[in-house]
C-alpha cells in the first residue's frame, strides 16, 4: 500500500519559514519603533485626556486575578504532559451568581496560536465566552498552550534551553491537550467534555484526534472558531520563488541568532508597544491599522481596551509552531513536520511527512467562520468542512467585517457568535 505523502520544498536547513513570517516580525519591528518616536514626550497631546485610564490596573492583572476580579471563583491547576511540561489551567466552576445545576457540564477552550487564557476574559462579563459560559450554567476550563505566559514549566528543561523548544502544534495535540481533558475528566468525574477551539486550537484537536482517535469518546461536541488545518499555496509562480528564498534566509536567520521562542509576553517588544499605542489618538490609530492589516479590518475592537489585550499578547510560543503551519502554506495539505529527508526517513519511514487523517475525527463538530478572516480565509475553512465526516454545521458570521481575532475581542461577539454555541452545547446536552 502506498503511503501517503507531502510534497513541499526541502530546504537546506530542514523545515521552511514563511515569508509571512519575516514580513510581520519587520512590520512590527519598525512600527514599534516608529510609535515610540511618535510617543516621545511632546509628540502629541497625551492620550490620559482623550482616553480611559481605568483600563491601566487590568495591565498588570493575571488571568485569574482579573476572573477574580469580577466576582467570579477560579481556580489554577497544573498538569503535566508525557513529555514533562508543566501546563496551567484556569478554570471558573460556575458563574455569578452560583447556579444550583450539578454536576455541570464541563467545557475546555483552547486558545489561537501566541494567545492566552486571558483572551477569553479581556473584555468582561456579558462579552468574554468565559464568563459568558460560566453563567450559562458551564464548567469552564482555559487552557495554555506550552510556552506561553503560564506555561512555561518543565520537569527538567529551562525556557532558556533550546531543547525547551522543539515542539509545535503536533506535540501539543498528541500529548497536551489529551492530558487537559484527561485531569478535566479525573476532576469532574465526568465522562465526556465540550470543547471549543480557536485558530491553533482547532488545529491542536484535529492533530488529537488523527493521532489520538480515542478521544473521540470523551468529547460530546467541538466548536471551531476559525478553524485552521489546510492552506491553499499560491499559484503565481514569482511569489512562490519569493517565499521559498525568504524561507530559506528566515530559516538560517533563526538559528544563527537562536530565535527559539516567538515574541513572548516578557519580551521588549510588549511595553514599547503598550506605552506607544497609550500615548495619543494618533498612535493608537497606527496601532489598530498594524492588527487589521494582519487579520483583517473590524468595527469589533475595543480601542480603549486595547491596551490591555497588548499587556498580555503576544503571549508567546515556539518558533517551530511558525514553521510548521508555513509548511502547510506551500505545500497546502495539513501534515506532521517536515524535518527533511534524512530526518523524514528515520522518523517516519518516507521522505516526506505524513498526512494527518481527518477521518478519524468523528466528533460532532460546529464551524464558524467570517468573510473578512484574513487568516482562516473560506476556501480554507471549506477544505476542512470537506475533510471532515460529523459536522453540525459551517455556520457564517453575519457581519461582514467581522475578522479573526474578534472571535475572542469582538464587542458583539455574544451576539454574532457565543449565543449560537450555547444553543448548541445545549442540545447535545439533552441528547447526552
Amino acid at each position: 500500500m502506498a503511503r501517503q505523502r507531502c510534497f513541499i520544498k526541502i530546504c537546506t536547513y530542514g523545515y521552511p519559514v514563511s515569508i509571512y513570517t519575516h514580513v510581520a516580525v519587520t512590520m512590527h519591528s519598525l512600527l514599534t519603533l516608529a510609535l515610540l518616536i511618535l510617543s516621545w514626550p511632546g509628540s502629541h497631546r497625551n492620550a490620559s485626556s482623550q482616553m480611559s485610564d481605568d483600563n491601566d490596573a487590568d495591565i498588570y492583572l493575571t488571568s485569574p486575578e482579573l476572573i477574580a476580579k469580577y466576582g467570579y471563583p477560579v481556580q489554577r491547576h497544573s498538569v503535566q504532559t508525557q513529555e514533562g511540561y508543566i501546563l496551567e489551567l484556569h478554570r471558573i466552576p460556575h458563574g455569578r451568581p452560583e447556579t444550583t445545576a450539578s454536576p455541570r457540564p464541563a467545557v475546555l477552550l483552547h486558545h489561537a496560536f501566541l494567545c492566552s487564557s486571558f483572551d477569553w476574559v479581556v473584555l468582561g462579563p456579558d462579552k468574554s465566552l468565559g464568563f459568558i459560559l460560566a453563567d450559562a450554567g458551564y464548567d469552564v476550563w482555559l487552557a495554555n498552550a506550552r510556552g506561553n505566559t503560564y506555561s512555561r514549566k518543565h520537569v527538567s528543561l529551562n525556557p532558556s534551553d533550546p531543547k525547551f523548544w522543539q515542539y509545535s502544534w503536533h506535540e501539543m495535540g498528541t500529548h497536551d491537550v489529551p492530558a487537559e481533558i484527561d485531569h478535566i475528566l479525573a476532576m469532574t468525574g465526568q465522562k465526556k467534555l465540550y470543547y471549543i477551539g480557536h485558530s491553533m486550537g482547532t488545529t491542536m484537536f484535529f492533530v488529537m484526534m488523527s493521532q489520538r482517535p480515542e478521544y473521540n469518546e470523551k468529547i460530546y461536541a467541538m466548536l471551531a472558531f476559525a478553524p485552521v488545518a489546510f492552506f491553499t499555496p499560491s499559484k503565481n509562480p514569482v511569489i512562490h520563488f519569493v517565499q521559498t528564498m525568504a524561507e530559506m534566509f528566515l530559516e538560517k536567520l533563526f538559528k544563527v541568532i537562536g530565535l527559539n521562542e516567538f515574541l513572548p509576553q516578557d519580551g521588549v517588544l510588549n511595553p514599547i508597544s503598550i506605552a506607544a499605542c497609550k500615548a495619543s489618538v494618533f498612535t493608537n490609530s497606527l496601532c489598530v491599522g498594524f492588527i487589521f492589516s494582519i487579520v483583517g479590518k473590524s468595527t469589533q475592537l475595543d480601542r480603549e481596551r486595547l491596551v490591555v489585550m497588548l499587556a498580555h499578547t503576544p503571549a508567546g510560543g515556539s518558533s517551530r509552531e511558525v514553521i510548521h503551519y508555513a509548511q502547510g502554506a506551500l505545500s497546502g495539505e495539513f501534515c506532521q513536520f517536515d524535518f527533511g529527508t534524512e530526518k523524514n526517513m528515520e522518523l517516519y519511514g518516507q521522505p516526506s511527512p505524513p498526512r494527518y487523517n481527518m477521518s478519524h475525527v468523528t466528533t460532532p463538530v460546529a464551524m464558524f467562520h467570517s468573510d473578512n478572516d484574513k487568516l482562516a480565509p473560506i476556501y480554507n475553512v471549506n477544505k476542512v468542512f470537506s475533510a471532515l465526516s460529523n459536522v453540525i454545521g459551517n455556520f457564517r458570521v453575519p457581519l461582514k467585517t467581522f475578522n479573526h481575532l474578534d472571535f475572542m475581542w469582538g464587542k458583539d461577539a455574544n451576539s454574532l457568535v457565543y449565543e449560537d454555541v450555547v444553543n448548541i452545547m445545549k442540545r447535545y446536552e439533552d441528547d447526552a
